[in-house]
């Protein structure tokens, strides 16, 4: 997590102001976060006690406060499916997170136009974001603001998946040798590539643009 000078937050919430225009016409909320912690403060104000919470792989999710303050509160039915040991267990679990109160992931990319660009090799999280969860929170680091799906891609495949590949021991190529192949290896991190362009559930996804460098 990097914090940056005023001079470049106030560069990055004017870049974040025109974003978050461009996805209330996608039917998406969109805010802006000058910090973590103004973001986990943001998210506070709009859950309410006994809720239940899941989350994706997201680094994200770690770095800004958010996994520990909901965890911490006490107040939350945390759905963690690293909790779900045996077959039968992971199911019963992800049915529960496919009806949790809140979903909570990163983008791998979000575009000036508004679109969020994720690639993902399970497609856990892209499956929760696309379906399920009564609502979801992406929490997206200005770092990840790209002009377009094109280049979300090549973010992705460039920055995003090598560092993935090792932080999760995929003996992908990427984590190998630093490099993408488009690959069709067995632990292949990018199966599916999933651009949410619009919403059509007004208030299900809100995105917070936080005036941080955060995760991958």
């Amino acid at each position: 997590m990097t914090a940056r000078t005023d001079t470049v937050l106030a560069s990055w919430e004017k870049t974040a102001t025109s974003i978050i225009k461009k996805l209330s016409l996608h039917n998406i909320e969109g805010h802006w976060a000058r910090t973590s912690d103004d973001a986990v403060e943001l998210v506070r104000s709009w859950m309410a006690e006994g809720d239940s919470v899941t989350w994706g792989g997201s680094e994200t999710f770690k770095e800004c406060g958010m996994k520990a303050t909901l965890a911490a509160d006490g107040g939350f039915r945390m759905l963690d499916r690293a909790d779900a040991a045996t077959p039968d267990e992971q199911r019963a679990m992800w049915q529960a997170r496919t009806t949790a109160d809140w979903f909570f992931m990163s983008a791998n990319a979000i575009t000036l136009g508004g679109e969020l660009v994720n690639i993902d090799g399970n497609s856990d999280r892209c499956s929760l974001l696309l379906h399920g969860p009564e609502h979801v929170v992406v929490l997206v680091g200005m770092n990840k603001v790209v002009t377009d799906v094109d280049a979300a891609v090549k973010r992705i495949r460039t920055m995003a998946c090598p560092l993935n590949g090792e932080r999760l021991n995929s003996e992908t190529p990427c984590a190998v040798t630093g490099v993408c192949t488009a690959c069709h290896a067995p632990k292949c991190m990018c199966c599916n590539i999933v651009v949410t362009r619009h919403s059509r559930h007004t208030g299900r996804i809100r995105v917070i643009l936080i005036g941080e460098e955060l995760g991958y």
